[in-house]
């Protein structure tokens, strides 16, 4: 059975999506995007769902197969969202069974899925039967209230937090909160992900680590994303 990697987080704007884009490609899985506006990883893949007439994940939800992956050049396999999972959202139990399905029929070792961010039947679902929640948090305050918070309602899940947008300096006092946050239970915690302005603003489809190599400004972001991936296969194979 392929391991699932279910990337959430209570609160937006965190760069989920980014290591989601970054670890389908590493580890050479499906990429499912449950996302259902328009900044997430389909619309970074280069899928206009205004073009097309269907909406493939929905229609697979309706009748009941297993549909297609999108290819691009240097990407992962892709499973577009679209804006209407807003309004037409799989209940847990379809999302679980569907994906448990989706999986099976794909043969991959892995597959990454990307929720919307905050509680969703969507998200819940995808969770529920997922080897691994990771979990981006950056080290602010804002941030750190929203991780805390939802590790006191996951703690029970496969789940590992990502520190991501990490100054140089890191700052002692959200490291020691970060420590605190995950004392006493079974969260762990993934090597962190560097802050890089240009990640924000690379216009690049293909993901950053399929670049050979990628620029200099980015390279400790890709060999960060590597740490991941191998955290990521060390967690679900031990």
């Amino acid at each position: 059975m392929a391991k699932i990697i279910v990337l959430h987080s209570r609160k937006g704007g965190v760069g989920k999506s980014t290591i989601a884009y970054e670890l389908a490609y590493l580890l050479g899985a499906p990429l499912v995007d449950t996302e259902h506006d328009g900044g997430g990883v389909t619309r970074k893949f280069g899928y206009r769902h205004e073009e097309r007439l269907r909406a493939p994940m929905l229609q697979a939800f309706e009748s009941g197969k297993t549909p297609k992956l999108l290819k691009g050049h240097n990407k992962a396999r892709l499973l577009p969202g679209h804006p209407d999972l807003y309004v037409y959202p799989p209940s847990e139990e379809r999302m679980a069974e569907s994906l448990l399905q989706w999986a099976s029929d794909w043969g991959d070792e892995y597959v990454v899925v990307d929720t919307h961010p905050g509680a969703s039947s969507t998200a819940h679902g995808a969770m529920s039967v997922a080897d691994l929640v990771l979990t981006p948090t950056a080290l602010r305050t804002l941030d750190l209230d929203g991780t805390e918070q939802f590790v006191k309602e996951a703690a029970d899940y496969p789940l590992a937090i990502v520190p991501n947008f990490v100054p140089r300096t890191p700052p002692q006092a959200e490291i020691d909160r970060l420590r605190q946050i995950v004392s006493g239970t079974p969260v762990q915690v993934t090597p962190f992900v560097p802050a890089v302005l240009t990640v924000g603003t690379r216009k690049k489809r293909m993901a950053i680590t399929a670049e050979e190599p990628p620029s200099r400004s980015l390279q400790p972001v890709a060999e960060a994303m590597t740490k991941i991936a191998d955290f990521v296969k060390g967690y679900v194979h031990e």
